[in-house]
């Protein structure tokens, strides 16, 4: 796998901790990614999304399971900003994508990085965002 700066999305992260199809291919970025010391990036907006719907789903225990979990990946955790913000909102603005994915697809714009995802939703941002598909 060739290592760069990659942007996860909160599906990427569901699919490792779910066990879902993507699983085995997070594993190994997440290794190539320690052996490696490019960055991995998460926007807080992403890891908020991952939070709530475990929470939904799973209840506060595992919520704060998985937070305390993502906190021992490597994964840089990026605060929403102005200029991140603009993006995610132009890119929901002429787009049917939910708010959250829109900033992990801003982040990567900004970042001129990968997008890490198997969110059919992101196909319609291939023109202007590298999508690495699990």
């Amino acid at each position: 796998m060739r290592p760069s700066v990659r942007v996860l999305d909160s599906y990427s992260l569901i699919s490792y901790f779910e066990g879902e199809t993507g699983k085995d291919t997070m594993i190994e970025i997440f290794r190539a990614t320690r052996d490696s010391g490019d960055p991995l990036l998460l926007s807080v907006v992403n890891w908020g999304e991952v939070f709530y719907i475990t929470l939904r789903e799973a209840g506060r225990d595992r919520a704060d399971q998985i937070a305390q979990l993502i906190s021992t990946l490597p994964i840089s955790v990026i605060s929403a900003d102005l200029e991140q913000a603009r993006q995610a909102a132009e890119f929901k603005a002429a787009r049917k994508m939910s708010y959250a994915d829109c900033f992990a697809a801003a982040l990567a714009k900004l970042r001129k990085a990968e997008l890490v995802t198997g969110d059919k939703e992101f196909k319609q941002l291939e023109d202007e965002v590298r999508i690495f598909w699990i």
